[in-house]
């Protein structure tokens, strides 16, 4: 099953709080889901397709320790796709956190800062033939 987006950018839900691309604040007792997307995304552009960014966010979000991937690791991936997941366009970074996410043509994801002007180029489709897609509304009209 292919759960990547191709050729996308998601723009920042109409209702993001945020008016600047910003980094997730952590919990006291550890890393956020947005917290670990933007670490993994901030320090490797285009290194992830979705597929992956959702698995790797699981096993560090879940705290699945190395030797249980070590034994179970293909057990524990069936297991975690076997259900729906939500796409990216769910996810806090574009939603509160001001974020847009760019998959190239390969899937491999990257994200932009909405002040940007990468982003706007993005938003105003000045980047070819990518498709644009709104993340999620954080609230019901």
């Amino acid at each position: 099953m292919d759960w990547n987006y191709y050729d996308t950018f998601i723009t920042v839900a109409a209702d993001c709080p945020s008016e600047t691309g910003i980094k997730p604040m952590d919990k006291k007792n550890g890393k956020t889901k947005p917290g670990i997307e933007f670490e993994l995304l901030a320090n490797n552009p285009y290194g992830y397709t979705q597929e992956e960014l959702l698995y790797i966010v699981h096993i560090r979000h879940k705290s699945i320790p190395e030797e249980e991937l070590a034994e179970r690791g293909d057990q524990i991936r069936d297991e975690f796709f076997m259900k729906p997941k939500p796409c990216l366009r769910t996810s806090m970074l574009p939603k509160k956190y001001g974020w847009g996410i760019h998959f190239n043509a390969k899937g491999e994801i990257a994200i932009v800062p909405m002040e940007s002007p990468e982003y706007r180029r993005f938003a105003e489709g000045a980047n070819g033939n990518v498709k644009l897609l709104a993340a999620m509304r954080n609230k019901k009209k």
